[in-house]
C-alpha cells in the first residue's frame, strides 16, 4: 500500500504546456534553476504557488549539483490542475530516505534528505521514479480554489515575512523626452542617486546608466525607453563613482499636445517588491488562435520574446510539441554561411553543447546538405552522421533549413529516442514553421550582433582605461584576469616571459569561484605552458583539459583500489572539481608588444563548453591592449628600480654615531617614485673627534640636479677629509659646480664642522651658502639664528666664504632644513621662517628625534595637500649630563 502523500508518476492530467533546463553541477546552478522555475511560473500566470515551487526546486536541484555531484534536469509541466517539477540527476544508486516505522525522511538541520522532508510537508503529491541511469524526485502543486469573482491578492503574511525596506521607502520618478533626456528629476532620485536636480536635468539618461554589464547580452537602456512599457533592472551610476543596482519601471506616456516621454519609476534593486508586478498568464492556443491569423504568433505564442535566445529556445521547445519529440535543437549560421554554431537546445545537454559549430557540409552523414529539408530515419545505421546527437540516445531526427532571401541562416532540427518516427510529413510541417520564424530570427540575430558591437566597444574602452591607469606589474595582470572572468571566459590564466631566452612563466591564475583557484594553479603548474607562437588569433589548447582528465582517472582508480594497495581518498574532491572547470574549451591569445612575446593569455570553458566567435575577437583585442600595458609597467618598473638605486647612491648609507650628540635626519622626497635630484644630506667623520655635516638643495630635479647632488656629497667628504677649513671646501666645490658648464646648476649648502668637547657641549663652526639658516634652540626655550648668510654655490667664480663659531650647551639643539619645510604652502600661506621658529619652541627638553618629528609632523598638518618639494630635516642635540 503506498505511503500517504507519495505516489509513482502518473499521466492522467491532460498536459496543457512544458518547459525544461539542464543545469551543470557547479555551485550557481541551483540559483539558476530557481530562477528557471520562477520565470516560467509566472509566465503561466501561476504566481500562487512559485514560492512553493522555488523552494522545492532549490532542495532537489541543491541535492542533484552539489550532493549527487552530478548535472540536474529540470522538467516543468503545466496542467489543468497544478504545477509538476521534475528533477533528475544522473547517481541512481544514491539513497533515498523512505517513509516507515524504522526510517525517517530526515531532519531539518540536516543538508541530506531535506529536499524529501520539504515535498512531504509542501506538496499535493510527490515520488521517486528510477531508471539504471536516472533518478528523478518530482512534485505536484494543486491550484488553490478561488470563488467566482475573487480577484488575485497576495495573501496576509506577519510583519517579520514582509519584504524589508528603508524605513523611508524612495521611489525616484525620473521622466525623460522624445530625444532621451532627463526632463524631470525629483527629490527621491535626488536621495538615491546623490545627483541634484539641475545637474542632470538636460542629461541623455544612458550617461548615467552602468548597463549592460556583459556586453552583447540584454536589452540596451535607450531600446527600453522606446518600448510601450518596461520593467526590469540595470544600475545607475551614482554622484560618489559607485554603481547602484535599481529595479525600474518604465511607462511611454503623451502630453495633450501629443509630446510623447517617459516616466521611470525607480527604487533600489532590494526593494523591487514595491514596482515588480507577475507576468501576464499567457493566452490559450485556441483563443489566440481565433483572434489572429499571423502563423508566427501561431507558432511562437504571444508576447513573443524580446530577446534571441529566449525567442530561439521558446522555437525550440515549440517544434519538439509539434512534432511530439524528445530532442529539439536550433543552429545558426556563420556570416560565411560555412559553419553552424548550436544556439538553443531542449532535451539535450544545452551547456555541453552551447556555441559548438559544425560544418555545414560534414560528407555522406550530413543528409547531403544543411541547405534542404532531411529525414533521417535511425541514426544508428551512420554513425557520427549528425555530431551534435553522438550519445544523447536520439534514433530519429528530422532537419529543415532557416533561409531569408535564399541566404541559408540557421537550422532547426527535432529528435526522437525512437527510430522512424518522422517522414516527408513532418519535415513539410517544420520547414513551414521554419519559415514563419526565419525572418524574426535574423532580425532578432541582426540586433544581438549590434548590441554586442556596442558592449564591445565600450568594454575595451573601459578595459584600455582601467589598464591605462597602473604602471604597476601585478596590478597590470589582476586587472588583466579581472576583466577577462567572468565576462569572456570561466577561467584566466596569464603566463609571462621575461626575455628572449626565458621560458613562460605562470604568473596569475583567476577563476570564477575562488574555490577552485588553487587546484587550478596547481594543474596549470604540473604541465608545460602553451608556446609562445606571435601568430595574432586564439588557438586551441588541449593540454590542461587532458592533464585534468587523467589526473581525475588516476585519483579515482585509487579511490576505487585499482593500482594501489589501499584507496587514498585525500583530493578527490579538488581533482575531480579541477577537471570539471576545466573540461571545456581552452584557447590561448599571444601578448604581443613592440614585435616581442612578452606573454600569454589563456582562457577556459567549464566541462564541454565552447568560446563564441565574437568573444574570442573580443580577447584578441584585449591581449593587444593588455601586452601593451603590461610591456608599459615592465619598463616603468625597470626605470623606477635604476631611478632608485641612483636615489639610494646619492643619499649616505648610515649615520654615524657620534660621542656625546644626539643626531636625527628626516628626509622626505617628493614625486611619485621618489625621483633623483633636489634635497641632500651628509653626515660623516673626518678624523678623529671631528666630524661633518652637510645639508643643500640642487636647483632642479631629474638627472642634471643628480649629476650636482653626488658632485657635492663626494667633493665635500673628499676634500674635509684632505684637511680643508669650510670656507676652502666650498669654494672648491664651487669651482667644480661651474666647471660642468651647461649642465651645472646653482646649490644651496650649509655645511659644517662639529667637535664633541670634554666638558659635554660641543663646538661648530658653519658656513651657510645660501641656504636656510640653522636654528639653535637654548635650554630656556629661545630660539636663535646659528650662522649668517652668504652667497650660494654655482653662480660667481670668486667668492669670499667665512665660517662662523658655534658652541651648543647641554640641552641645545641645532636643527638645519632645506626650503621644502619652510616653503610648504596652504593657498596663499606659508609656513616660513617664522612658522618653524615657533614649532621649534614647542621642543624645549625633547630627543633630536623627537624634534625632528615634531617638525615633519607640523609641516605635514600645515596643509592638505601632499608636498610638492623635497624636504631635508637635520637635528643635532647635546644631551645633558644626566641623560647621557
Amino acid at each position: 500500500m503506498a505511503e500517504p502523500g507519495v505516489e509513482t508518476r502518473t499521466r492522467s492530467s491532460v498536459i496543457t504546456a512544458r518547459a525544461a533546463a539542464s543545469f551543470d553541477p557547479v555551485g550557481r546552478s541551483v540559483a539558476a534553476a530557481r530562477a528557471f522555475v520562477r520565470d516560467t511560473l509566472q509566465g503561466w500566470g501561476y504566481s500562487d504557488i512559485v514560492d512553493d515551487a522555488v523552494v522545492l526546486t532549490s532542495e532537489l536541484v541543491t541535492n542533484a549539483v552539489i550532493h549527487a555531484g552530478t548535472a540536474a534536469d529540470v522538467l516543468c509541466l503545466r496542467t489543468d490542475q497544478g504545477v509538476r517539477v521534475e528533477v533528475g540527476d544522473r547517481y541512481p544508486e544514491r539513497e533515498v530516505p523512505i517513509h516507515g516505522a524504522h526510517h525517517a525522511l530526515g531532519h531539518p538541520d540536516h543538508e541530506n534528505g531535506r529536499g524529501l522532508l520539504l515535498c512531504a510537508a509542501l506538496a499535493s503529491r510527490w515520488g521517486v521514479d528510477y531508471t539504471p541511469t536516472h533518478k528523478q524526485v518530482w512534485f505536484q502543486l494543486d491550484l488553490p480554489q478561488r470563488p467566482v469573482g475573487t480577484r488575485s491578492a497576495g495573501p496576509a503574511l506577519p510583519a517579520a515575512l514582509l519584504p524589508v525596506a528603508d524605513e523611508h521607502v524612495r521611489v525616484a520618478v525620473v521622466q525623460i523626452d522624445r530625444t532621451g533626456a532627463i526632463s524631470a528629476w525629483n527629490e527621491d532620485a535626488a536621495h538615491v542617486f546623490g545627483y541634484a536636480s539641475e545637474q542632470v536635468v538636460g542629461k541623455p539618461l544612458t550617461d548615467l546608466a552602468a548597463w549592460p554589464h556583459t556586453p552583447g547580452t540584454g536589452t540596451g537602456i535607450a531600446e527600453a525607453l522606446q518600448l510601450s512599457r518596461w520593467e526590469g533592472s540595470y544600475g545607475i551610476r551614482g554622484a560618489d563613482g559607485r554603481v547602484v543596482p535599481v529595479y525600474a519601471s518604465h511607462l511611454r506616456v503623451r502630453n495633450t499636445q501629443g509630446e510623447p516621454s517617459t516616466v521611470c519609476l525607480l527604487v533600489r534593486d532590494d526593494e523591487r517588491a514595491v514596482l515588480q508586478t507577475p507576468q501576464r498568464a499567457a493566452v490559450s492556443d485556441a483563443g489566440r488562435e481565433s483572434r489572429t491569423t499571423d502563423p508566427f504568433e501561431v507558432f511562437i505564442g504571444s508576447p513573443a520574446p524580446d530577446d534571441l535566445d529566449g525567442l530561439l529556445q521558446r522555437t525550440v521547445e515549440r517544434a519538439r510539441d509539434m512534432l511530439d519529440g524528445d530532442a529539439a535543437f536550433l543552429l545558426l549560421a556563420t556570416d560565411d554561411e560555412t559553419e553552424l554554431e548550436v544556439r538553443a537546445t531542449t532535451g539535450l545537454p544545452s551547456a555541453r553543447q552551447r556555441f559548438a559549430r559544425v560544418p555545414v557540409e560534414a560528407g555522406t552523414g550530413r543528409y547531403g546538405s544543411a541547405r534542404m529539408p532531411a529525414v533521417h530515419e535511425d541514426l544508428t545505421a551512420v554513425p557520427g552522421a549528425v555530431p551534435l546527437l553522438n550519445s544523447t540516445g536520439m534514433r530519429s531526427v528530422v532537419t529543415v533549413p532557416l533561409k531569408v532571401e535564399g541566404r541559408l541562416t540557421g537550422s532547426l532540427g527535432v529528435a526522437a529516442e525512437a527510430a522512424g518516427r518522422y517522414s516527408n510529413e513532418e519535415a513539410l510541417r517544420l520547414q513551414f514553421a521554419a519559415d514563419r520564424i526565419a525572418l524574426a530570427v535574423e532580425s532578432a540575430r541582426l540586433g544581438e550582433l549590434e548590441r554586442l558591437r556596442r558592449g564591445s566597444l565600450s568594454f575595451l574602452v573601459e578595459a584600455s582605461d582601467l589598464l591605462a591607469g597602473t604602471l604597476d606589474r601585478d596590478q597590470t595582470l589582476a586587472l588583466m584576469a579581472q576583466m577577462t572572468v567572468p565576462t569572456l571566459a570561466t577561467w584566466c590564466a596569464v603566463y609571462t616571459i621575461a626575455d628572449q631566452s626565458s621560458d613562460p612563466y605562470l604568473s596569475y591564475v583567476l577563476h570564477e569561484d575562488e574555490e577552485r583557484i588553487d587546484g587550478l594553479k596547481d594543474l596549470l603548474s604540473r604541465i608545460d605552458p602553451p608556446d609562445p607562437v606571435p601568430t595574432p588569433g586564439a588557438r586551441v589548447w588541449t593540454s590542461p583539459n587532458d592533464a585534468a582528465r587523467q589526473a581525475a582517472l588516476l585519483v579515482s582508480k585509487r579511490e576505487l583500489g585499482y593500482g594501489s594497495s589501499r584507496p587514498v581518498s585525500s583530493g578527490i574532491g579538488v581533482t575531480l572539481a579541477t577537471a570539471a572547470a576545466v573540461g571545456g574549451e581552452t584557447v590561448v591569445l599571444p601578448l604581443v608588444a613592440r614585435n616581442r612575446v612578452i606573454g600569454m593569455l589563456t582562457l577556459g570553458k567549464p566541462t564541454d563548453d565552447h568560446f563564441r566567435q565574437e568573444i574570442l575577437e573580443l580577447a584578441e583585442d584585449l591581449s593587444r591592449r593588455a601586452a601593451l600595458a603590461l610591456d608599459n609597467s615592465r619598463l616603468y618598473s625597470e626605470r623606477m628600480a635604476i631611478s632608485q638605486s641612483l636615489q639610494r647612491s646619492l643619499l649616505p648609507p648610515g649615520l654615524p654615531q657620534i660621542p656625546g650628540v644626539e643626531v636625527e635626519v628626516i628626509y622626505r622626497a617628493a614625486g611619485e617614485g621618489n625621483e633623483v635630484g633636489g634635497d641632500f644630506y651628509d653626515l660623516f667623520p673626518i678624523r678623529d673627534d671631528a666630524y661633518g655635516f652637510a645639508i643643500g638643495d640642487v636647483c632642479g630635479t631629474g638627472p642634471e640636479a643628480a649629476a650636482v647632488t653626488g658632485l657635492a656629497r663626494h667633493a665635500l667628504r673628499l676634500l674635509a677629509r684632505e684637511g680643508f677649513g669650510g670656507p676652502a671646501v666650498l669654494e672648491r666645490l664651487n669651482a667644480a659646480i661651474l666647471d660642468e658648464g651647461a649642465r651645472s646648476r646653482f646649490l644651496t649648502l650649509l655645511y659644517g664642522e662639529l667637535w664633541p668637547q670634554e666638558d659635554g657641549s660641543a663646538v661648530l663652526k658653519v658656513v651657510c651658502a645660501g641656504h636656510p639658516l640653522p636654528l639653535r634652540l637654548r635650554q630656556d626655550g629661545t630660539v636663535s639664528p646659528a650662522a649668517e648668510p652668504q652667497p650660494l654655490l654655482g653662480v660667481m667664480d670668486d667668492l669670499e666664504l667665512y665660517e662662523q663659531i658655534v658652541t651648543l650647551n647641554p640641552g641645545d639643539v641645532l636643527l638645519c632644513v632645506t626650503d621644502g619645510v619652510t616653503e610648504r604652502r596652504e593657498g596663499t600661506r606659508m609656513l616660513g621662517d617664522d612658522g618653524l621658529v615657533d614649532v621649534l619652541k614647542t621642543c624645549t627638553g625633547l630627543t633630536a628625534g623627537a624634534v625632528a618629528a615634531r617638525v615633519l609632523r607640523a609641516v605635514e598638518r600645515f596643509a592638505a595637500e601632499p608636498a610638492s618639494d623635497d624636504m631635508a630635516i637635520l637635528a643635532m642635540r647635546v644631551p645633558e649630563p644626566h641623560a647621557i
